[in-house]
Protein backbone atom coordinates (compact mmCIF):
# COMPACT_ATOMS: atom_id res chain seq x y z
CA UNK A 1 0.00 0.00 0.00
CA UNK A 2 1.24 3.62 0.34
CA UNK A 3 2.80 2.35 4.03
CA UNK A 4 4.14 -0.63 2.07
CA UNK A 5 7.92 -0.17 1.61
CA UNK A 6 10.42 -3.38 2.16
CA UNK A 7 12.19 -2.00 4.32
CA UNK A 8 14.59 -4.17 5.61
CA UNK A 9 17.62 -2.97 3.89
CA UNK A 10 16.05 0.46 2.84
CA UNK A 11 17.66 3.30 3.16
CA UNK A 12 16.16 5.64 6.00
CA UNK A 13 14.88 8.41 2.94
CA UNK A 14 13.99 5.95 0.72
CA UNK A 15 10.21 7.27 1.20
CA UNK A 16 8.48 7.26 -2.17
CA UNK A 17 4.93 5.09 -1.48
CA UNK A 18 2.70 3.18 -3.59
CA UNK A 19 -0.85 4.18 -4.25
CA UNK A 20 -3.63 2.93 -6.18
CA UNK A 21 -5.70 6.73 -5.94
CA UNK A 22 -3.85 7.98 -8.92
CA UNK A 23 -2.39 6.38 -12.66
CA UNK A 24 0.82 6.94 -11.74
CA UNK A 25 0.29 5.12 -8.76
CA UNK A 26 2.87 6.63 -6.17
CA UNK A 27 3.09 9.68 -3.67
CA UNK A 28 5.71 11.09 -1.38
CA UNK A 29 5.97 11.06 2.57
CA UNK A 30 4.81 14.47 3.80
CA UNK A 31 7.87 16.31 5.24
CA UNK A 32 8.19 16.23 9.34
CA UNK A 33 10.93 17.44 11.35
CA UNK A 34 13.24 15.59 11.21
CA UNK A 35 11.31 12.25 9.90
CA UNK A 36 9.96 11.69 7.43
CA UNK A 37 12.49 13.52 5.14
CA UNK A 38 9.65 13.45 2.22
CA UNK A 39 12.66 13.21 -0.24
CA UNK A 40 12.70 11.21 -3.28
CA UNK A 41 14.27 8.26 -4.65
CA UNK A 42 14.94 9.71 -8.34
CA UNK A 43 13.42 7.45 -10.87
CA UNK A 44 11.95 4.07 -10.84
CA UNK A 45 10.04 1.55 -12.87
CA UNK A 46 6.72 3.79 -13.68
CA UNK A 47 3.48 2.18 -13.58
CA UNK A 48 3.10 2.08 -17.40
CA UNK A 49 6.29 -0.28 -17.30
CA UNK A 50 5.09 -2.53 -14.43
CA UNK A 51 1.96 -2.83 -16.38
CA UNK A 52 3.54 -3.15 -19.52
CA UNK A 53 5.83 -6.11 -18.10
CA UNK A 54 2.29 -8.10 -16.70
CA UNK A 55 0.97 -8.08 -20.52
CA UNK A 56 3.95 -9.30 -22.11
CA UNK A 57 5.58 -11.45 -19.83
CA UNK A 58 3.41 -12.99 -17.43
CA UNK A 59 0.44 -13.92 -19.31
CA UNK A 60 -1.87 -10.83 -17.27
CA UNK A 61 -4.07 -8.65 -19.85
CA UNK A 62 -5.55 -6.76 -17.36
CA UNK A 63 -4.26 -5.43 -13.92
CA UNK A 64 -6.67 -4.87 -11.09
CA UNK A 65 -6.59 -2.04 -8.57
CA UNK A 66 -8.94 -1.14 -5.53
CA UNK A 67 -9.13 2.52 -3.65
CA UNK A 68 -11.74 3.61 -1.30
CA UNK A 69 -11.02 6.89 -1.84
CA UNK A 70 -13.85 8.81 -4.31
CA UNK A 71 -14.62 11.93 -5.81
CA UNK A 72 -16.74 14.17 -3.79
CA UNK A 73 -19.72 13.90 -5.52
CA UNK A 74 -20.10 10.06 -4.66
CA UNK A 75 -19.88 9.34 -8.54
CA UNK A 76 -16.46 10.00 -10.04
CA UNK A 77 -13.71 8.33 -10.61
CA UNK A 78 -10.71 7.17 -8.99
CA UNK A 79 -12.40 4.82 -6.58
CA UNK A 80 -13.77 1.54 -6.09
CA UNK A 81 -12.32 -1.79 -8.49
CA UNK A 82 -10.83 -0.72 -11.39
CA UNK A 83 -8.92 -2.34 -13.81
CA UNK A 84 -5.45 -1.27 -16.23
CA UNK A 85 -3.72 -1.95 -19.30
CA UNK A 86 -1.50 -0.38 -21.24
CA UNK A 87 -0.50 0.17 -25.01
CA UNK A 88 3.15 0.56 -25.89
CA UNK A 89 3.59 2.95 -28.97
CA UNK A 90 6.86 1.35 -31.37
CA UNK A 91 9.65 4.46 -30.99
CA UNK A 92 13.27 3.33 -30.53
CA UNK A 93 15.18 1.52 -27.77
CA UNK A 94 15.64 4.15 -25.68
CA UNK A 95 12.28 6.11 -25.82
CA UNK A 96 9.32 4.54 -24.29
CA UNK A 97 5.83 5.43 -24.93
CA UNK A 98 2.93 4.59 -23.19
CA UNK A 99 -0.79 4.67 -23.12
CA UNK A 100 -2.36 3.63 -20.03
CA UNK A 101 -6.04 3.47 -19.60
CA UNK A 102 -8.22 2.44 -16.47
CA UNK A 103 -11.56 1.60 -16.24
CA UNK A 104 -13.70 1.99 -13.62
CA UNK A 105 -15.15 -1.62 -12.75
CA UNK A 106 -17.62 -0.50 -10.09
CA UNK A 107 -19.07 2.23 -10.90
CA UNK A 108 -20.09 0.53 -14.24
CA UNK A 109 -21.30 -2.10 -12.28
CA UNK A 110 -23.24 -0.47 -10.10
CA UNK A 111 -25.06 1.59 -12.60
CA UNK A 112 -26.08 -1.13 -14.55
CA UNK A 113 -27.67 -1.88 -11.27
CA UNK A 114 -29.40 1.20 -11.26
CA UNK A 115 -31.16 0.28 -14.99
CA UNK A 116 -32.34 -3.25 -13.58
CA UNK A 117 -34.50 -1.85 -11.30
CA UNK A 118 -36.93 -0.35 -14.03
CA UNK A 119 -36.81 -3.67 -16.41
CA UNK A 120 -40.53 -5.11 -17.15
CA UNK A 121 -40.58 -8.85 -17.17
CA UNK A 122 -37.62 -11.29 -18.41
CA UNK A 123 -37.54 -9.78 -22.29
CA UNK A 124 -37.61 -6.19 -20.87
CA UNK A 125 -35.05 -6.88 -18.36
CA UNK A 126 -32.13 -8.28 -21.12
CA UNK A 127 -32.98 -5.62 -23.42
CA UNK A 128 -32.67 -3.08 -20.79
CA UNK A 129 -29.34 -4.43 -19.70
CA UNK A 130 -28.39 -4.60 -23.28
CA UNK A 131 -29.14 -1.09 -23.59
CA UNK A 132 -27.67 -0.20 -20.06
CA UNK A 133 -24.58 -1.87 -21.01
CA UNK A 134 -23.86 0.20 -24.46
CA UNK A 135 -24.64 3.45 -22.75
CA UNK A 136 -22.38 3.14 -19.72
CA UNK A 137 -19.59 1.72 -22.10
CA UNK A 138 -19.78 5.45 -23.95
CA UNK A 139 -19.39 7.06 -20.47
CA UNK A 140 -16.30 9.07 -20.39
CA UNK A 141 -16.63 9.18 -16.85
CA UNK A 142 -15.90 5.54 -16.28
CA UNK A 143 -12.04 6.02 -18.10
CA UNK A 144 -9.05 7.61 -17.65
CA UNK A 145 -6.30 8.07 -19.12
CA UNK A 146 -2.08 8.79 -18.69
CA UNK A 147 0.08 9.45 -21.33
CA UNK A 148 3.80 8.46 -20.73
CA UNK A 149 7.35 9.28 -22.02
CA UNK A 150 10.33 8.04 -21.14
CA UNK A 151 13.92 9.01 -22.87
CA UNK A 152 17.31 7.70 -22.30
CA UNK A 153 19.07 10.78 -23.04
CA UNK A 154 22.44 9.24 -22.79
CA UNK A 155 23.87 5.76 -20.61
CA UNK A 156 23.59 8.42 -17.16
CA UNK A 157 20.08 10.66 -18.05
CA UNK A 158 17.10 9.91 -18.20
CA UNK A 159 14.10 12.28 -18.44
CA UNK A 160 10.27 10.96 -17.59
CA UNK A 161 7.11 12.85 -18.78
CA UNK A 162 3.71 12.29 -18.19
CA UNK A 163 0.27 12.99 -17.70
CA UNK A 164 -2.53 11.90 -16.39
CA UNK A 165 -6.79 12.65 -17.12
CA UNK A 166 -9.86 11.60 -15.91
CA UNK A 167 -12.41 11.63 -18.83
CA UNK A 168 -15.40 13.30 -18.34
CA UNK A 169 -14.55 13.71 -14.29
CA UNK A 170 -14.66 17.48 -14.41
CA UNK A 171 -13.55 16.81 -10.32
CA UNK A 172 -10.62 14.95 -10.78
CA UNK A 173 -8.06 17.60 -11.56
CA UNK A 174 -5.34 16.33 -14.16
CA UNK A 175 -1.71 15.47 -13.15
CA UNK A 176 1.63 16.14 -14.69
CA UNK A 177 4.72 15.52 -13.82
CA UNK A 178 8.43 15.62 -15.19
CA UNK A 179 11.41 13.75 -14.00
CA UNK A 180 15.34 14.22 -14.82
CA UNK A 181 17.85 11.90 -13.25
CA UNK A 182 21.62 12.06 -13.80
CA UNK A 183 23.84 9.33 -12.32
CA UNK A 184 27.31 10.32 -11.28
CA UNK A 185 29.74 7.56 -10.42
CA UNK A 186 28.95 7.76 -7.06
CA UNK A 187 26.04 10.09 -6.57
CA UNK A 188 22.37 10.29 -8.05
CA UNK A 189 20.88 13.60 -9.41
CA UNK A 190 17.25 14.17 -9.72
CA UNK A 191 15.18 17.22 -10.46
CA UNK A 192 11.48 16.86 -10.59
CA UNK A 193 8.25 18.73 -11.03
CA UNK A 194 4.35 17.70 -9.91
CA UNK A 195 1.20 19.93 -11.02
CA UNK A 196 -0.17 18.64 -8.71
CA UNK A 197 2.09 16.91 -6.14
CA UNK A 198 0.74 14.10 -4.27
CA UNK A 199 1.47 13.54 -0.60
CA UNK A 200 0.41 11.38 2.37
CA UNK A 201 0.93 12.33 5.98
CA UNK A 202 0.92 9.82 9.02
CA UNK A 203 -2.75 9.27 8.95
CA UNK A 204 -2.70 8.08 5.95
CA UNK A 205 -4.64 11.15 4.14
CA UNK A 206 -3.73 12.31 0.64
CA UNK A 207 -3.28 15.98 0.06
CA UNK A 208 -2.66 17.84 -3.30
CA UNK A 209 -0.08 20.49 -3.87
CA UNK A 210 -0.80 22.86 -6.76
CA UNK A 211 2.85 22.75 -8.36
CA UNK A 212 5.66 20.95 -6.08
CA UNK A 213 9.40 21.25 -7.17
CA UNK A 214 12.34 19.58 -6.29
CA UNK A 215 16.35 19.42 -6.75
CA UNK A 216 18.09 16.07 -5.25
CA UNK A 217 21.50 14.89 -4.68
CA UNK A 218 21.87 11.61 -2.98
CA UNK A 219 25.07 9.35 -2.44
CA UNK A 220 24.13 5.82 -3.96
CA UNK A 221 22.86 3.42 -1.02
CA UNK A 222 25.71 1.60 0.61
CA UNK A 223 25.16 -1.49 2.86
CA UNK A 224 27.44 0.66 5.30
CA UNK A 225 29.36 3.59 6.11
CA UNK A 226 28.40 7.20 5.42
CA UNK A 227 25.18 8.53 3.60
CA UNK A 228 23.92 11.82 3.11
CA UNK A 229 21.66 13.83 1.34
CA UNK A 230 20.88 17.32 0.32
CA UNK A 231 17.10 18.24 -1.50
CA UNK A 232 15.82 21.70 -2.44
CA UNK A 233 12.27 21.87 -2.46
CA UNK A 234 9.75 24.43 -3.57
CA UNK A 235 6.13 23.99 -2.61
CA UNK A 236 3.18 26.69 -4.71
CA UNK A 237 -0.02 27.09 -4.15
CA UNK A 238 -2.23 26.26 -1.24
CA UNK A 239 -2.52 22.60 -0.94
CA UNK A 240 -5.87 20.42 -0.42
CA UNK A 241 -7.11 17.10 0.66
CA UNK A 242 -6.84 14.87 -2.46
CA UNK A 243 -10.18 14.96 -4.05
CA UNK A 244 -12.19 16.99 -1.95
CA UNK A 245 -13.31 20.62 -1.68
CA UNK A 246 -13.61 20.09 2.23
CA UNK A 247 -11.16 23.37 3.83
CA UNK A 248 -8.72 21.63 6.00
CA UNK A 249 -6.32 22.72 7.50
CA UNK A 250 -2.83 20.98 5.25
CA UNK A 251 0.50 19.92 7.29
CA UNK A 252 2.31 23.13 7.57
CA UNK A 253 5.34 21.54 5.60
CA UNK A 254 2.84 21.57 3.22
CA UNK A 255 2.20 25.53 2.58
CA UNK A 256 4.04 27.56 -0.18
CA UNK A 257 7.68 28.36 0.35
CA UNK A 258 11.28 27.34 -0.85
CA UNK A 259 13.17 24.76 1.50
CA UNK A 260 16.66 23.21 1.60
CA UNK A 261 17.14 20.19 3.69
CA UNK A 262 20.42 18.28 4.38
CA UNK A 263 20.46 15.09 5.83
CA UNK A 264 23.45 12.69 6.87
CA UNK A 265 23.67 9.13 8.71
CA UNK A 266 26.35 6.84 9.39
CA UNK A 267 24.92 2.93 8.84
CA UNK A 268 26.32 -0.45 10.14
CA UNK A 269 25.40 -3.63 9.89
CA UNK A 270 26.74 -7.30 12.01
CA UNK A 271 26.10 -10.72 11.24
CA UNK A 272 25.12 -12.52 14.82
CA UNK A 273 25.13 -15.50 12.30
CA UNK A 274 25.37 -16.55 8.82
CA UNK A 275 24.55 -20.18 7.82
CA UNK A 276 26.44 -22.25 5.05
CA UNK A 277 23.36 -24.22 3.44
CA UNK A 278 25.07 -25.50 0.09
CA UNK A 279 23.13 -24.26 -2.77
CA UNK A 280 21.14 -27.24 -5.17
CA UNK A 281 23.53 -27.38 -8.17
CA UNK A 282 19.91 -28.45 -10.03
CA UNK A 283 18.17 -25.13 -8.74
CA UNK A 284 19.05 -21.71 -7.78
CA UNK A 285 17.46 -19.62 -5.30
CA UNK A 286 13.85 -18.00 -5.93
CA UNK A 287 15.55 -14.65 -5.08
CA UNK A 288 19.48 -14.21 -4.43
CA UNK A 289 18.81 -12.08 -2.14
CA UNK A 290 17.07 -14.25 0.06
CA UNK A 291 19.50 -17.09 -0.71
CA UNK A 292 21.26 -17.41 2.92
CA UNK A 293 20.20 -17.92 6.57
CA UNK A 294 20.97 -15.62 8.58
CA UNK A 295 20.63 -13.55 12.10
CA UNK A 296 21.42 -9.81 11.46
CA UNK A 297 21.25 -6.56 13.56
CA UNK A 298 21.95 -3.35 12.22
CA UNK A 299 21.79 0.54 12.96
CA UNK A 300 21.58 3.73 11.68
CA UNK A 301 22.36 7.28 13.23
CA UNK A 302 22.37 10.80 11.93
CA UNK A 303 20.96 14.15 12.01
CA UNK A 304 18.60 16.37 9.77
CA UNK A 305 18.81 20.68 9.27
CA UNK A 306 16.16 22.17 7.64
CA UNK A 307 15.73 25.70 6.85
CA UNK A 308 12.60 26.97 5.74
CA UNK A 309 12.06 30.51 3.61
CA UNK A 310 8.03 31.10 3.42
CA UNK A 311 4.48 30.05 5.14
CA UNK A 312 6.35 26.92 5.57
CA UNK A 313 8.85 28.28 7.75
CA UNK A 314 6.60 28.76 10.50
CA UNK A 315 5.17 24.97 11.04
CA UNK A 316 6.58 24.63 14.24
CA UNK A 317 4.10 27.06 15.92
CA UNK A 318 1.27 24.56 14.58
CA UNK A 319 2.68 21.37 15.84
CA UNK A 320 2.53 19.73 19.47
CA UNK A 321 5.77 20.25 21.02
CA UNK A 322 4.70 19.68 25.31
CA UNK A 323 6.65 15.90 24.78
CA UNK A 324 9.87 17.86 23.10
CA UNK A 325 9.09 16.73 20.16
CA UNK A 326 11.10 19.29 18.69
CA UNK A 327 14.98 19.42 18.31
CA UNK A 328 16.90 22.68 17.52
CA UNK A 329 14.64 25.30 16.22
CA UNK A 330 15.09 29.43 15.53
CA UNK A 331 11.80 31.06 13.45
CA UNK A 332 12.68 34.49 12.08
CA UNK A 333 9.14 36.48 11.68
CA UNK A 334 10.68 39.43 10.09
CA UNK A 335 12.01 37.61 6.90
CA UNK A 336 9.63 35.02 7.37
CA UNK A 337 12.24 32.43 7.38
CA UNK A 338 12.94 29.33 9.82
CA UNK A 339 15.76 26.78 10.61
CA UNK A 340 15.37 23.58 12.40
CA UNK A 341 17.45 20.82 13.07
CA UNK A 342 17.56 17.30 15.32
CA UNK A 343 18.89 13.82 15.57
CA UNK A 344 17.52 10.67 14.80
CA UNK A 345 18.29 6.69 14.85
CA UNK A 346 17.10 3.39 13.34
CA UNK A 347 17.93 0.10 15.06
CA UNK A 348 17.05 -3.21 13.05
CA UNK A 349 16.79 -7.35 13.35
CA UNK A 350 16.55 -9.97 10.92
CA UNK A 351 16.36 -13.38 11.07
CA UNK A 352 15.63 -15.88 7.76
CA UNK A 353 15.54 -19.67 8.30
CA UNK A 354 16.16 -21.52 4.79
CA UNK A 355 17.62 -20.24 1.49
CA UNK A 356 14.35 -19.61 -0.93
CA UNK A 357 15.20 -22.60 -2.91
CA UNK A 358 13.08 -25.74 -2.04
CA UNK A 359 9.62 -25.63 -3.37
CA UNK A 360 7.97 -25.98 0.01
CA UNK A 361 8.69 -24.00 3.62
CA UNK A 362 12.32 -22.67 2.87
CA UNK A 363 11.85 -19.04 3.78
CA UNK A 364 11.02 -18.55 6.97
CA UNK A 365 11.96 -14.50 7.41
CA UNK A 366 11.35 -11.60 10.26
CA UNK A 367 12.59 -8.23 10.47
CA UNK A 368 11.79 -5.58 13.39
CA UNK A 369 12.84 -2.31 12.88
CA UNK A 370 12.86 0.71 15.81
CA UNK A 371 12.89 3.98 14.56
CA UNK A 372 13.75 7.27 17.19
CA UNK A 373 13.03 10.26 14.46
CA UNK A 374 13.65 12.95 17.13
CA UNK A 375 16.73 12.35 18.64
CA UNK A 376 16.60 15.64 20.97
CA UNK A 377 13.31 14.13 22.72
CA UNK A 378 15.00 10.42 23.29
CA UNK A 379 18.23 12.06 25.02
CA UNK A 380 15.82 13.80 27.05
CA UNK A 381 13.38 11.23 28.11
CA UNK A 382 16.43 8.91 28.42
CA UNK A 383 18.36 11.23 30.33
CA UNK A 384 15.09 11.97 33.08
CA UNK A 385 14.81 8.54 33.68
CA UNK A 386 18.56 7.73 34.42
CA UNK A 387 18.78 10.73 37.06
CA UNK A 388 15.30 9.54 38.64
CA UNK A 389 16.96 5.93 38.43
CA UNK A 390 19.91 7.06 40.30
CA UNK A 391 18.13 8.83 42.80
CA UNK A 392 15.47 6.05 43.59
CA UNK A 393 12.31 7.83 42.21
CA UNK A 394 9.74 5.97 39.63
CA UNK A 395 10.33 7.77 36.68
CA UNK A 396 7.02 9.36 35.00
CA UNK A 397 5.14 7.64 32.35
CA UNK A 398 5.93 11.20 29.71
CA UNK A 399 9.78 10.20 30.48
CA UNK A 400 9.20 6.73 29.12
CA UNK A 401 7.38 8.19 26.47
CA UNK A 402 10.10 10.23 24.80
CA UNK A 403 12.24 6.92 24.62
CA UNK A 404 9.03 4.83 23.33
CA UNK A 405 10.07 4.09 19.29
CA UNK A 406 8.37 3.91 16.44
CA UNK A 407 8.20 -0.02 15.76
CA UNK A 408 7.86 -1.91 12.46
CA UNK A 409 7.42 -5.71 12.34
CA UNK A 410 7.69 -7.78 9.15
CA UNK A 411 6.97 -11.64 8.87
CA UNK A 412 7.16 -13.26 5.42
CA UNK A 413 6.78 -17.42 5.05
CA UNK A 414 7.33 -19.51 1.66
CA UNK A 415 3.94 -21.13 0.76
CA UNK A 416 5.30 -23.13 -2.49
CA UNK A 417 7.63 -22.56 -5.16
CA UNK A 418 8.03 -19.28 -5.72
CA UNK A 419 5.16 -18.07 -3.85
CA UNK A 420 5.22 -16.48 -0.42
CA UNK A 421 3.24 -14.52 2.19
CA UNK A 422 3.67 -11.35 3.62
CA UNK A 423 2.59 -9.17 6.69
CA UNK A 424 3.87 -6.33 7.81
CA UNK A 425 2.61 -3.69 10.41
CA UNK A 426 3.25 -0.73 12.97
CA UNK A 427 3.10 -0.96 16.27
CA UNK A 428 2.43 1.99 18.20
CA UNK A 429 2.88 2.98 22.16
CA UNK A 430 0.99 5.34 24.17
CA UNK A 431 1.63 4.93 27.52
CA UNK A 432 -0.58 7.59 28.55
CA UNK A 433 -3.62 5.34 27.26
CA UNK A 434 -3.46 2.65 30.48
CA UNK A 435 -6.44 0.75 28.64
CA UNK A 436 -4.68 -0.02 25.60
CA UNK A 437 -1.16 1.49 25.60
CA UNK A 438 0.19 -0.93 22.70
CA UNK A 439 -1.75 -0.81 19.45
CA UNK A 440 -1.03 -2.52 16.17
CA UNK A 441 -1.19 -0.16 13.44
CA UNK A 442 -1.94 0.19 9.31
CA UNK A 443 -1.33 -3.79 9.02
CA UNK A 444 -0.56 -4.53 5.13
CA UNK A 445 -1.11 -8.15 3.47
CA UNK A 446 0.82 -9.23 0.73
CA UNK A 447 1.07 -12.21 -1.76
CA UNK A 448 4.64 -12.39 -3.35
CA UNK A 449 5.64 -14.29 -6.36
CA UNK A 450 9.49 -14.09 -7.08
CA UNK A 451 10.42 -14.48 -11.03
CA UNK A 452 12.88 -16.31 -10.50
CA UNK A 453 14.85 -15.35 -14.49
CA UNK A 454 15.61 -12.01 -12.90
CA UNK A 455 17.77 -12.73 -9.72
CA UNK A 456 15.76 -10.60 -7.37
CA UNK A 457 12.80 -8.95 -9.05
CA UNK A 458 8.84 -10.17 -7.57
CA UNK A 459 5.13 -9.64 -8.40
CA UNK A 460 3.17 -8.22 -5.33
CA UNK A 461 -0.24 -8.58 -4.46
CA UNK A 462 -0.62 -6.30 -1.45
CA UNK A 463 -3.87 -4.98 0.39
CA UNK A 464 -4.42 -2.31 3.40
CA UNK A 465 -7.90 -2.78 5.27
CA UNK A 466 -7.54 0.28 7.39
CA UNK A 467 -6.70 2.10 4.09
CA UNK A 468 -8.79 -0.05 2.17
CA UNK A 469 -5.99 -0.72 -0.38
CA UNK A 470 -5.52 -3.51 -3.24
CA UNK A 471 -2.89 -3.21 -5.66
CA UNK A 472 -0.99 -5.47 -7.88
CA UNK A 473 2.74 -3.87 -8.71
CA UNK A 474 6.05 -5.19 -9.96
CA UNK A 475 9.66 -4.67 -7.52
CA UNK A 476 12.78 -4.52 -8.36
CA UNK A 477 15.69 -5.96 -5.52
CA UNK A 478 14.03 -5.41 -2.53
CA UNK A 479 13.63 -7.42 0.71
Amino acid sequence: MNRLRWVAEGDIWDLDMSTPVTLEATSRAVSDDPLPLGFSRGTHLSRSKQVEFFHRFMAAPLIPSFSSIRSNTGDGGGGGFSLQRVLTLPFSNNWFVSLLGQFDVQRFVSEIRKNEAFGRGASSKAASRLNAIGKHLKDKSLYALGFCSELLLTPDDTLLLSYDTYKGDLKKTPRAKAIFNHKFPLHNLTAEAFWPGLFVDKHGEYWDVPLSMAIDLASLPAESGLSYHLCLHHNSGSPKKFNSDTMEVPPPSLLPGLSLKSAVSYRSNMDLWRGTTPKLETCKPFDIFLSSPHVAVSGIIGSVMTAAFGENSIRSKFENDSEGVGGFSLHIPSVNSGFMADALGRASLTAQYGSFQNNFFDLTRFHARLDFPHGLRFLTGATSVAQDLLNSRQPSLEAFQKICPEVLVSLQQQIVGPFSFRVESGIQIDLKNGANPVTVDKTVFALEYAIQVLASAKAVAWCSPKQKEFMVELRFFET
